[in-house]
């Protein structure tokens, strides 16, 4: 495909969630600069840790990428070593952009398939080693149902990225969704503390650890920086080493948001000075 055909495919969507370079020189258009550093801070919170922590490669895994949007999260983890990455998502046109990244980017066609679908109604009848749950797990009202699932495809590392409650108990807050598009099967949907994914995670047989955060640029990443956000490593049958836990602060949530608006201000250069003036 050369550089003119990619760029005139490209274009034909009205919108791309995430960048990918070619070696056309072609990349795809995000309107927000904000969304490229959270996709590369991302990258470097919850997968590059993952792939350390499996000896460096996805080597002759599996991997399920659940609600996969343009297939970053697929690409990665191809480029990691994977032997194999199913990608489903609801929206056919995501689906038809992982297909073009895909195919752009030259990866070996039975290392991938990408299937629009929902995923509660979905026949999963093959077997994965990981499973990829990136922004899903605060788009469903049936988190249950969708552990059930992971369970089915006999997962034994899961990846969640999600948003949460700031509650310190285990529970699942309703909230809605401003975009109907982006709901999984209803627009009130249920967020989950930490401790309540810690809990489900356990009702399923999964060890699941919370992820310190190694964000080295907030931009973008409000929601991370205010305590909404997280991710979490959830295993059963498999040890990962090196993984750096969170450890959950004493501290009130506005107070420690505060504290990473600071950090964030300053930049991991900043001077002692700066750092006491801003104290001030």
């Amino acid at each position: 495909m050369n550089a003119q055909e990619l760029q005139h495919r490209i274009d034909a969507f009205p919108r791309w969630h995430y960048r990918f370079e070619f070696e056309q020189g072609v990349s795809t258009p995000v309107a927000d600069p904000g969304m490229v550093n959270r996709h590369e801070q991302r990258r470097a919170y919850f997968f590059d840790p993952l792939v350390r922590a499996l000896g460096g490669s996805l080597r002759g895994r599996r991997v399920l990428d659940l609600g996969c949007n343009a297939g970053l999260w697929s690409l990665l983890a191809v480029q990691a070593g994977a032997e194999f990455v199913l990608g489903i998502d609801g929206r056919s046109t995501f689906v038809e952009q992982a297909e073009l990244v895909f195919a752009a980017k030259e990866v070996e066609r039975d290392r991938y398939r990408f299937e629009a679908a929902n995923l509660f109604e979905h026949d999963f009848t093959e077997t994965f080693d990981v499973v990829l749950c990136l922004g899903l797990l605060d788009h469903t009202a049936k988190p249950v149902s969708l552990f059930e699932l992971i369970r089915r495809v006999d997962a034994s590392i899961v990846v969640i990225d999600t948003e949460i409650s700031r509650a310190r108990a285990s529970v699942f807050e309703v909230s809605d969704l401003p975009d109907p598009q982006s709901v999984l099967d209803h627009k009130l949907v249920l967020i989950p503390s930490r401790q309540a994914v810690l809990e489900l995670a356990a009702e399923f047989d999964f060890s699941a650890v919370a992820l310190a955060q190694n964000m080295t640029d907030y931009t973008g990443m409000e929601d991370y920086r205010d305590q909404r956000r997280l991710a979490f490593i959830c295993t059963r049958g498999v040890t990962l080493e090196g993984l750096s836990a969170e450890s959950r602060s004493l501290a009130p949530w506005w107070l420690t948001a505060a504290l990473n608006a600071r950090k964030a201000r300053q930049g991991p250069g900043a001077s002692a000075d700066a750092r006491r003036a801003d104290a001030r």
